[in-house]
């Protein structure tokens, strides 16, 4: 018997109902018990990977089938970036029309969720004979997935493809680019003093970190698909006091490995304008480009022939929001943005498309099966 979109939707609810963000991690804990039962009662093997640095557990899951080879690894994240409290103050799960609203419902644990109903719908039938499927459900992807990359590096190491559920963009489009992602601090130390009898011994350092914001945003070129942001900028005492420390947060985007490199370069070799104050730099790149190339082209042909036997034309796009395909598409034909079509990620009016979970997770199902 063939599932529903209000059945796949009421599960969804569940998982959605289990508030998870980032930071919280009992209730990211409490999601991955969940995830893992699913899984285990549909017949796959699941290794439960202990959190470390304050962050929640990861899930390494394996299909029934296909043996120890080389497979398909499916990338997904259970951590959202909603405050536990969000459901019943300001976004409940809710049905509108074709729209089902709840916090982390588009970004991801719809995608996330139809990964589960891909290999459920697979299990239930005649055993396969293609290749292994592996699913990664990690903790802290909202966060930079400081504790997960490293598993998700070794997991890649034994891919032959790795599909992404992060959600479809710009009308159920998938992603084949995503930009690189650089995170920086600039500290500078400077010498306090009285602003009004002694300003003359003082060093300033807010003043010496704002020319650098300044040169730092001039950096960007839109044609080139390279921007920086001076997203925070902190320091100071009082009024009356000259400044002596001061720092600043950076967040750089860059479409290729040769850009990235180029700019880490540039940011850290900035010198101080005053040498009498202390500079520091801290930081680098959080996610690589990921950039189309011809596995990945080749890939999203594949995608899109069976979009077209599913009943759906399938486009592609760049973008240049990050997520953990970045750390694996230089290495591993990667596609991204399998999940569920919606709007309003990281937003009180997260909602997806009820019409968009039928055809999302019969393309999951249909890639795991024919790729090879």
């Amino acid at each position: 018997m063939e599932i529903t979109a209000q059945e796949i939707l009421a599960g969804l609810r569940e998982w959605v109902e289990i508030e998870s963000q980032t930071a919280d991690v009992d209730g990211v804990n409490r999601m991955m018990t969940k995830c893992a039962s699913e899984f285990e009662a549909a017949g796959a093997t699941v290794e439960r990977i202990p959190g470390t640095d304050s962050r929640g557990d990861h899930l390494r899951i394996t299909s029934a089938w296909g043996g120890d080879g080389p497979g398909i690894l499916v990338l997904c994240h259970l951590d959202t970036v909603h405050p536990k409290g969000t459901l019943a103050k300001d976004l409940p799960f809710r049905v509108e029309g074709d729209k089902a609203y709840g916090p982390g419902i588009y970004d991801m644990k719809g995608g996330a969720y139809l990964a589960l109903c891909a290999y459920r719908a697979i299990a239930a039938g005649p055993t396969p004979n293609g290749l292994p499927v592996r699913f990664l459900y990690v903790s802290d992807e909202e966060t930079g997935s400081r504790t997960s990359r490293r598993l998700i590096e070794q997991e890649a190491e034994r891919a032959k493809y790795v599909l992404v559920t992060e959600p479809a963009r710009d009308g159920g489009r998938v992603v084949t680019g995503r930009k690189g992602v650089g995170r920086y601090v600039i500290s500078a130390r400077g010498r306090p003093a009285h602003s009004g009898s002694k300003h003359q011994e003082g060093l300033n350092a807010i003043a010496e970190v704002a020319r650098h914001a300044v040169t730092i945003d001039g950096w960007t070129d839109y044609k080139r698909g390279v921007t920086f942001n001076i997203g925070q900028i902190k320091g100071g005492t009082a009024d009356n006091v000259v400044p002596e420390h001061c720092t600043a947060t950076v967040d750089m985007r860059v479409l290729t490995v040769a850009d990235a490199e180029e700019m880490d370069r540039r940011i850290k070799a900035l010198k101080p304008h005053n040498p009498a104050i202390q500079l520091t730099i801290e930081g680098g790149l959080n996610r690589p480009p990921f950039e189309k190339n011809s596995g990945i082209a080749a890939l999203f042909a594949h995608a899109k022939a069976i979009a077209a036997e599913i009943g759906f034309e399938l486009h592609d796009l760049s973008t240049g929001g990050g997520s953990d395909g970045n750390f694996t598409a230089h290495k591993v034909p990667t596609l991204d943005g399998l999940g569920v079509d919606g709007n309003g990620a990281h937003t009180l009016s997260e909602h997806l498309y009820i019409s968009s979970l039928i055809p999302r997770m019969m393309l999951q199902k249909r890639l795991m099966e024919t790729l090879a």
